[in-house]
């Protein structure tokens, strides 16, 4: 059975098994039972349009710190660590930007704090 409609059947079969394995490779996990200690962005400070000030918080439980990095396209620097803090009630709201910082500080607008 070594007709070209034969082999032209086999073609398409692997071509539809193809996007088939790709969706069971990505519905599976590939390590199980590995629990990674939880972690959150405390703060972030963009200093230009491809660096980042970050502040993390990891660990769990008595052994929370934060680490400040700084973050370019090409690698990432610990700066420092601090043992980790209260962020406060306002800690989930993200930060006013430098516009709405400079709208609140001009003349007429806003009320200045």
């Amino acid at each position: 059975m070594d007709t070209p409609v034969a082999s032209l059947l086999w073609f398409v079969l692997v071509l539809a098994l193809i996007p088939a394995a790709l969706w069971l490779l990505k519905r599976m996990t590939v390590v199980k039972g590995t629990q990674r200690a939880p972690s959150r962005v405390v703060g972030m400070l963009p200093l230009s349009g491809s660096q980042r000030l970050l502040t993390v918080e990891v660990g769990q439980g008595d052994h929370k710190i934060w680490l400040v990095l700084g973050v370019t396209p090409s690698s990432i620097q610990l700066l420092h660590t601090l043992p980790a803090q209260d962020a406060g009630p306002d800690s989930t709201e993200p930060p006013a930007s430098f516009a709405q910082a400079l709208q609140r500080w001009r003349p007429g607008t806003g009320d200045k704090a």
